[in-house]
């Protein structure tokens, strides 16, 4: 596939590593608390924690998980997924590709409405996916439907704003007719990112305003925001959907550090948090007023040796490429630096994501073996002899400063080499260095996609038209084996076809090493024992929708 497009949700990986999310200022202010018990219908209202959304609650205009958590209750979308991935239809009955995945016939379930009774049809779905794909709305979320045909189209920041797709066409009240500009396998599953959640038509007179008042078709309807301290949501009773609410309705409570959120959370005046700060991570599982989880998360954790980086290319390059992955000791790293908050890696994606395996051909070079990378370094040596210093570049503000120490003295150790961690003083300076290819180093990078499907990781990350600075293959890798790949994984119809396709295109990178897989970041989270049917989603966040309190 040649047609990409950029990962929005500012998930913090290093809140998914266990780290603690990088917030300042004091705790949520308000008398919202666990223990001032809401009903609804003669069900408990669930308390959780959040942070004040960066923008209104405008589903294609939302690029911060803050205002994932909230947009994503008011709001239900074609298709849903279950924890580990699988699709789920929400408002599609079906979904159906043709014969090459390059047009799609997608057909509603019948009495679908908002929450204030207005009918949801295909033409409010082509109406809410132009507006959100059309420059000149302003929305963040554009990017994302540049895989429809007519996409380009649509990119006059000064045009019409009611111009609509051209690859949408309305076959009938239940019928959508989806043109793509090239094949898209993975398209079924990406219409479950939140920039494809419909729009009543109450949201065009004024977007501004909708954003602070949104009226949606989710399991939850908006009560009120009071900024920087709670939003209300109450069960919506419109909803036919697979997420009904089970509770009384969900207040985020919005923290501006994550110590005040745990605070509460021990005190009893938070139900549910769903990020452990960084400080209660060697003591939180053992904390007897709380309920605490610890599960694999969908955020891969990895670090880039970028192609053209000396010693590292050619043949050359693929002998200490699998000696350095040899030569790192992740399990140790895992439980005694990253204190258990973490799963080592198998593959290229996490194991909430569609086609995530434990069994792809070559893995082993992701285990610990020193002899192994001795072995492997020499053979590279006899080609052209090491010289100089294996570096690791992080950002010092991103709380990494222990693992990226742990993995270059593991290097160093097996290896016999000099590797040192090289930090740069502010996450801005990291990222324009990897952005502007100035770095020379091996350096540290996360990645999570918005909806659970191996494409949101493999294309944006390794594709050759994502290298050159226009998607997240910071180390410019480039094969035309995986490209094409990738392109027959485009083209299938079924995700078992296009995982197989997957499957070989993560062993090619096996071979080839382009970024060396570290871990996945654990769902490190708690929940008063008063609490139950806690689990997590896709996104390592609550399922809200089936909280209940007693």
């Amino acid at each position: 596939m040649r047609t990409g497009f950029t990962k929005r949700i500012t998930a913090a990986l290093a809140a998914t590593l266990g780290l603690a999310l990088a917030l300042s200022g004091c705790g949520a202010t308000g008398d919202t608390s666990a223990n001032t018990v809401e009903q609804t219908d003669g069900k408990q209202v669930v308390v959780v924690n959040d942070v004040e959304p960066a923008s209104g609650l405008i589903p294609s205009d939302t690029n911060d998980l803050a205002g994932w958590k909230v947009v994503t209750q008011l709001f239900e979308g074609l298709v849903t997924f279950s924890d580990t991935g699988k699709l789920i239809y929400a408002d599609a009955e079906s979904i159906t590709p043709n014969a090459d995945a390059s047009q799609y016939t997608i057909k509603l379930r019948d009495g679908l409405e908002f929450s204030d009774g207005e009918k949801i049809t295909a033409e409010t779905y082509a109406k809410s996916w132009s507006f959100a794909a059309n420059a000149a709305n302003g929305q963040m979320g554009a990017a994302i439907f540049a895989t429809i045909k007519g996409y380009d189209k649509l990119q006059d920041e000064h045009g019409d704003k009611n111009a609509q797709l051209e690859g949408l066409k309305v076959i009938n009240d239940q019928t959508l007719q989806v043109t793509l500009a090239a094949p898209d396998s993975s398209f079924d599953y990406k219409v479950g990112d939140v920039a494809f959640l419909p729009l009543p038509s109450s949201a065009y007179k004024d977007i501004k305003a909708f954003g602070e008042k949104p009226v949606g078709n989710g399991p939850y309807q908006f009560a009120s925001w009071r900024h920087d301290s709670e939003i209300k949501l109450t069960p919506n009773p419109k909803y036919t959907g697979p997420r009904k609410a089970q509770n009384g309705g969900v207040t985020y409570k919005l923290y501006t550090n994550l110590e005040s959120a745990y605070a509460d959370l021990t005190a009893g005046n938070l139900d549910v948090l769903d990020s452990i700060p960084n400080s209660a991570l060697a003591t939180y599982k053992n904390e007897g007023s709380i309920q605490s989880f610890s599960k694999a998360g969908p955020g891969f954790k990895a670090f880039t040796i970028p192609s053209n980086l000396k010693h590292f290319t050619g043949e050359e390059g693929r002998l200490r490429r699998a000696a350095i992955s040899y030569a790192v000791n992740r399990d140790r790293i895992v439980d005694k630096v990253l204190r258990g908050t973490a799963t080592v890696a198998t593959d290229f994606t996490a194991p909430s994501i569609a086609g995530y395996s434990k069994s792809l051909a070559g893995s082993d070079v992701l285990s610990y073996d020193a002899a192994k990378a001795k072995e492997l370094w020499a053979k590279a040596d006899a080609i052209s002899p090491w010289d100089g210093t294996f570096r690791l570049a992080y950002a010092a503000d991103s709380g990494s400063k222990q693992w990226v120490d742990a993995i270059v003295n593991s290097i160093k150790n097996a290896l016999g080499i000099d590797a040192k961690s090289y930090p740069f003083p502010t996450q801005k300076d990291f990222s324009g260095a990897v952005h502007d290819r100035t770095i020379d180093a091996a350096f540290t990078q996360g990645l999570q996609s918005d909806y659970p499907h191996p494409e949101g990781y493999l294309v944006q990350a390794y594709d050759s038209s994502a290298a050159d600075g226009k998607g997240l293959n910071n180390g410019d890798y480039k094969s035309s084996e995986f490209d094409s790949l990738i392109d027959e994984a485009a083209k299938q119809t079924t995700l078992d076809g296009s995982v197989k396709y997957y499957h070989q295109a993560e062993e090619l990178l096996l071979k080839d090493l382009p970024v060396i897989p570290l871990w996945y970041g654990n769902v490190s989270a708690g929940a008063s024992k008063s609490v139950k049917n806690v689990k997590f989603n896709y996104m390592g966040l609550p399922e809200y929708q089936n909280l209940v309190k007693e």
